[in-house]
């Protein structure tokens, strides 16, 4: 069994198809083929069955292929941290996050980073609370941002890093736009824009509303910081979004007015996996990461 064998077999289970496969590969289809077929000669089971036009793992090549995927990512880890042995500033750093940290937390961490380590290189991936979880578990990232912080998952460890503040965005034309504060039960009668299911900022401010006497009238739902804050911009209806997703990036903004009874808050958590090792790098990224936001968090608090 050769490793180009498993790289191939996991490509054509990823693109259900030889050509394709064969394409992103940058090798000839018969090439894919022939290896598919001396590796089902060598197991001497089928991995794949055709369906239509394109093929499907069998039960015993979907369980194979979970093999081959966690072989060939601690293939990937081993080759990185023997390359970061020979130079630590030279590895790569797959770092996870919510959507919305990435207007411009993410950013201005990575650049800090930078400035001290311009050699190391970032894969990034956004995602929902639940995904981010699985991407750590998996290997699939190093370390993730999440919120709020998973206080009671045991296959992953980390450190809450900050508590910030949300505050309600308004249209600009919206009465209360132009108040120093407000409460939440005002706006008991407004359409809420919102994060879709899945996504974490939903259910606190769902039991914020709750917590205020109401249910929100939903409006409108999306995926990303710039969707919730443009539609409020629009009219479309009021929204709670915290600080770090509030920087501007367009020139149609909404207002945002600090919320009373209650004040309402969110963890934001770095993790990794329980068990293993981070890799050097990674481990670098961390200790970085813990002391930015503990300097953060002294100088200049989040919310004020």
């Amino acid at each position: 069994m050769e490793l180009r064998q498993l790289q191939y077999f996991l490509k054509v289970a990823q693109k259900e198809h030889v050509t394709r496969a064969a394409e992103e590969l940058h090798v000839a289809q018969s090439a894919v083929s022939r290896q598919i077929h001396q590796l089902e000669q060598e197991l001497g089971v089928d991995l794949f069955m055709q369906k239509g036009r394109n093929l499907q793992l069998t039960p015993v090549g979907q369980l194979f292929c979970k093999r081959v995927e966690s072989l060939l990512k601690d293939l990937e880890r081993s080759v990185a941290e023997v390359h970061e042995f020979l130079d630590p500033e030279l590895g790569e750093i797959r770092i996870g996050f919510p959507h919305s940290l990435g207007t411009h937390l993410i950013p201005s961490i990575v650049a800090e980073f930078r400035r001290l380590y311009p050699n190391v290189r970032f894969r990034f991936k956004q995602g929902t609370y639940s995904s981010l979880i699985k991407d750590v578990i998996s290997g699939e990232v190093d370390l993730a941002f999440i919120s709020p912080f998973p206080e009671n998952d045991g296959h992953v460890a980390g450190d809450i890093v900050m508590t910030e503040e949300l505050f309600a965005i308004l249209p600009q034309h919206h009465p209360l736009a132009g108040e120093a504060v407000i409460r939440l039960e005002q706006l008991r009668e407004e359409k809420f824009v919102l994060f879709s299911q899945g996504y974490s900022l939903r259910p606190i401010v769902w039991q914020a509303c709750v917590q205020a006497g109401f249910k929100p009238q939903i409006a409108f739902e999306g995926g990303e910081t710039d969707t919730i804050r443009g539609l409020v911009a629009a009219g479309m209806g009021v929204s709670l979004l915290p600080e770090t997703a509030l920087y501007q990036t367009n020139p149609m903004q909404p207002a945002q007015v600090r919320v009373v009874e209650p004040t309402i808050t969110r963890t934001v958590g770095i993790i990794h996996r329980s068990e293993g090792k981070l890799p050097l790098v990674a481990r670098s990224f961390r200790t970085f990461l813990l002391t930015y936001f503990k300097d953060k968090n002294n100088n200049t608090p989040v919310g004020s």
